[in-house]
């Protein structure tokens, strides 16, 4: 049986980091801390398609896929205080992260290869940034789950930047054209958007979504030095 996540609200996220952030300015956080900040109403939007039941995969950058997946906000905070920012891990939430670039891709890739040999209806959510988007283990990772049908969608958050550096401009601004599917045309990057959507049976189940969004937050950190007590 499906059952919906809690629904948040692009306020009530931006109060969740506002609230991080001042105890990072106050240096109780002894630990590196990626900010999200600027594509609320995307992953918001995102996430009306996610289920309790699914698993999301996400990378250093978490703090709003956790909440919006069910974690509860005092639990999210005392782990950033013990300075798990960058890997929030939760079986109980089916919830998983890491600060390798692409690292989970081949993890959520398993996992949906796992659901799908035991017949069940749970789907996985594999959440990268543009430049991560880029590496071929990336690449791999939506290969092997396209071609074996694997219940995946890979979500690619591009604000345009590497740490500071212009994706696009790190590989040849330029661009390629790819084809993502059998019988799909090819599409570029920079100009693809696959609108959410849950196919189906017998259009295929992985899918990949990329969505836009302006980065509001420093890459890490609060763009302020810190003093530590």
């Amino acid at each position: 049986m499906s059952t919906k996540l809690d629904i948040w609200t692009k306020d009530s996220l931006l109060a969740f980091e506002e609230r991080i952030r001042q105890r990072f300015l106050a240096g109780e956080i002894r630990a590196p801390v990626h900010f999200s900040g600027g594509n609320e109403d995307q992953l918001i939007e995102i996430f009306k398609d996610v289920r309790r039941e699914d698993w999301v995969v996400s990378t250093y950058r978490n703090h709003y896929h956790a909440l919006l997946k069910g974690m509860p906000a005092e639990e999210l905070e005392r782990r950033i205080l013990e300075g798990q920012s960058m890997f929030i891990c939760a079986k109980e939430h089916r919830f998983l992260s890491s600060a390798l670039v692409a690292g989970m891709c081949p993890i959520a890739v398993g996992i949906a290869m796992g659901i799908k040999r035991r017949g069940e209806g749970e789907r996985v959510w594999n959440f990268v940034g543009d430049m991560a988007a880029e590496t071929g283990l990336f690449h791999e990772a939506l290969k092997y789950a396209t071609r074996h049908d694997l219940p995946v969608t890979f979500v690619v958050e591009d604000n345009g930047l590497s740490t500071e550096t212009p994706t696009q401009k790190v590989w040849g601004e330029d661009g390629f054209a790819w084809r993502l599917y059998p019988g799909q045309p090819a599409a570029r990057w920079d100009i693809m958007y696959r609108p959410i959507h849950i196919p189906d049976k017998g259009e295929g189940n992985c899918r990949l979504v990329r969505y836009q969004y302006e980065r509001a937050v420093p890459h890490v950190g609060a763009g302020q030095w810190v003093v530590f007590r």
